[in-house]
């Protein structure tokens, strides 16, 4: 039986990126051959020469919602801060809000000048709630204007530039945080990429801040895994299986790339369909992957879920050791971190 202990390692504070590289793709790669457990320091444009003519590159081209809203009740002036996680139905929205103690089922908040309001609809587990949002013209548009990146609690830094918080080919809103493997990407290395003869997909996985959940049990198979809407189109699909035929890999950028690719190998015995819904999949050692041949990711925290989808591609022993020589090496971790490309 794995326990979340077997999946801790100790990194030095000094290590979590707290702002982005000025050049995107300048980061460092570190590539892990899963086979020998091997290691090669890289940077990331150098990802070119890991893929071959024929291959298929997969994307999660979400959008991050500028999602951290501040507000205050109105009969009081109590100030209140509302991080919006997804859209339930209509204009009902599940969020956390601070101090959740003062946002009781039927407070109302208020945000900027008025124009968008709220009322808290459900008391949720975890703390969470449900509120109902009343605006004068359109949603996507007030939040704009009055909400904040919801950057994860490990940044202590403001970000001051926003779109580096958005990979370059994020395109449909829903997202609380970045799918932030695919921060590495310019349009330029996108371009080479495709020049070479390798295949863009994109798919949509709208990433929840589940993602940054620890995990609270020691035996990881008690461990519930939160749930995050998903689509791969009819278009994509084709894409993947014309890859598939031709003998092509599929190459996944970061775990959210995979856990679609992967719940839809699940669910329709290894074939690549078209698919939408929500997936809770929970990939650990001993799970056998049925798509995703080789992948990039960003260096997780310890004792995640993240380390032990990675874990469960490479090996937990190779994964660890790699995660090593990359503390050893100064590599920069999580979000605004560098990468690492396992094959």
């Amino acid at each position: 039986m794995l326990t979340t202990e077997d999946f801790d390692f100790d990194l030095p504070e000094e290590l979590i990126a707290q702002t982005p590289l000025s050049k995107r793709d300048s980061s460092r790669l570190l590539i892990l051959d899963r086979q020998t457990g091997e290691v090669e320091d890289k940077h990331f444009h150098d990802i070119i020469d890991e893929l071959a003519p024929g291959d298929a590159l997969v994307m999660n081209d979400t959008r991050v919602l500028p999602a951290r809203l501040y507000g205050e009740k109105p009969e009081t002036g109590g100030h209140l801060e509302v991080l919006l996680l997804n859209n339930t139905q209509g204009d009902q929205w599940e969020t956390l809000i601070k101090p959740a103690r003062r946002a009781k089922v039927g407070t109302k908040i208020v945000f900027g000048d008025g124009r968008l309001r709220a009322e808290v609809k459900e008391e949720l587990e975890h703390g969470g709630r449900i509120v109902e949002f009343q605006y004068e013209g359109i949603f996507l548009e007030n939040l704009e204007s009055l909400g904040e990146m919801p950057l994860p609690p490990y940044i202590k830094e403001r970000l001051e530039d926003p779109d580096r918080y958005q990979t370059v080919y994020a395109k449909e809103n829903g997202s609380a945080a970045a799918p932030t493997a695919g921060l590495h990407f310019t349009p330029e290395l996108l371009q080479a990429i495709e020049a070479k003869g390798i295949k863009l997909v994109y798919l949509t996985l709208h990433v929840g801040l589940g993602t940054f959940r620890p995990v609270s049990v020691d035996n990881i198979a008690e461990h519930e895994m939160h749930s995050e809407f998903y689509r791969l189109t009819q278009e994509a699909a084709d894409q993947l299986n014309a890859v598939r035929e031709n003998g092509g890999k599929i190459v996944a950028v970061g775990t959210t790339s995979i856990r679609t690719l992967e719940t839809i190998g699940t669910k329709f015995n290894g074939e690549i369909k078209a698919d939408s819904g929500w997936t809770d999949i929970f990939i650990t050692p001993g799970y056998e992957f049925k798509v995703v041949q080789a992948f990039s990711t960003n260096f997780h925290l310890p004792k995640s879920t993240l380390v032990m989808l990675v874990s469960a591609f490479a090996g937990r022993e190779n994964t660890l050791a790699a995660y090593q020589h990359a503390i050893d090496e100064r590599y920069r971790f999580f979000s605004f971190g560098d990468a690492m490309f396992v094959k």
